[in-house]
Order: C-alpha cells, then structure tokens, then sequence
C-alpha cells in the first residue's frame, strides 16, 4: 500500500486563473511551515510538480526527506488561453464556454488548454508511476488545487463538478492510501493547528 500525502503549495495571492502560469508561493508563515513540515513522516519520498510554486513548497519542507526530481505530469490544469486572466475576463471572452467549463466539467477544455479528463489522465499515469515505484511506503506530493482533486474525486467515484466544490487550502494535506484493493480518502483539507 502505497500511502499518498497531497500538499497543495504555499498561497500565490493571485487573483486570476493560475494554470501553467509560473508564480511564486508565499512561505512566510512559518509557524505553518513547521506544523506542516512535523505532520509529514520523516521517511516518506517527497516529489512536486515542476512549476516554482510546488518545487520552492517541496524544497522548504523536505528536510531529511528524499526528494525526488519535479514532475511535470503533476502540474495544475492548462488554462490555455484563460491562463493569467480574471474570471471575469474570461467569462467574457467565452461566456459559453467558460459556463460549461465549470458547470459540467469533463471533456470541454479552454482554447489551447485541456479538459478535466485530459487533466486527470496526466495526473493518475504519474500517480500510477509513483505507487509503482513505491508500493510499500509514504508519498508527499506538493501539488496543486486541480491536481488534488483529481485524485479526491477519483478515490471517491465523484463526478468531476462534484469534486469542483470540495475546499483545498493551500498547504493543506490531503491523505489517500492507495492499494490493489482500492483508494482510501483517509482526511482532506487538512491544515495542522498550532
């Protein structure tokens, strides 16, 4: 069994669509940091998407952890052509489609951008390649929003607009065993208190 800790990386205070736009996270709170940084076992791999928010999360928390390289599978959804801009804006510019995009998630996908389902297929072949590689020990993934709920609604049977309304705070934990019998959603969202 291979046991998976989602991290979504630090905030970015961004106020428009953040796909594959590369932007920093904060890190500042670090009394946060450090709670985080004791829940995570001291044995565990720890991997990240390759975007500067995830790998600069990963790197102030891997302390003894392995850290292993970035991968690029685990990156938030592309945008495409919304990336960067407000809600606004692209409601706006593809009212239809911005509308279908949310509200039945699935196969439509943004101009130059990929869907849900070619998202989530990215996702679990990584997920697939880590629980081979490790089958018998703790996985820290720092990821993101999109990226996590994937792997939530995949562990949960839900339909992807189901999963859209689950909360994943950044630096937040969310736990799934994965076996051969099947996933387990152990906690989500979860932010160690003081």
């Amino acid at each position: 069994m291979t046991r998976f800790l989602w991290l979504r990386h630090g905030p970015t205070h961004q106020t428009v669509m953040t796909g594959w736009h590369d932007v920093p996270a904060d890190l500042s709170d670090t009394g946060l940091m450090a709670r985080v940084a004791a829940v995570l076992p001291a044995d565990a791999v720890m991997v990240s998407s390759d975007l500067v928010r995830a790998r600069a999360t990963a790197d102030a928390l891997a302390g003894p952890r392995l850290r292993l390289p970035d991968m690029a599978d685990l990156r938030e959804f592309h945008f495409g052509d919304w990336d960067g801009l407000h809600f606004s804006e692209v409601a706006a510019r593809d009212p239809d489609l911005s509308r279908a995009y949310w509200e039945t998630p699935g196969d439509i996908a943004p101009p130059n951008g990929e869907s849900w389902n070619a998202a989530s297929a990215r996702i679990e072949a990584a997920v697939q390649r880590l629980a081979a590689a490790h089958p018998a020990g703790a996985v820290v993934v720092v990821a993101h929003f999109g990226t996590i709920l994937t792997q939530v609604a995949r562990t949960l049977g839900q339909p992807p607009a189901a999963a859209l309304a689950q909360r994943i705070d950044p630096l937040s934990l969310t736990e799934i065993t994965f076996a051969p019998q099947g996933r387990t959603l152990l906690r989500v969202n979860h932010l160690p208190r003081p």
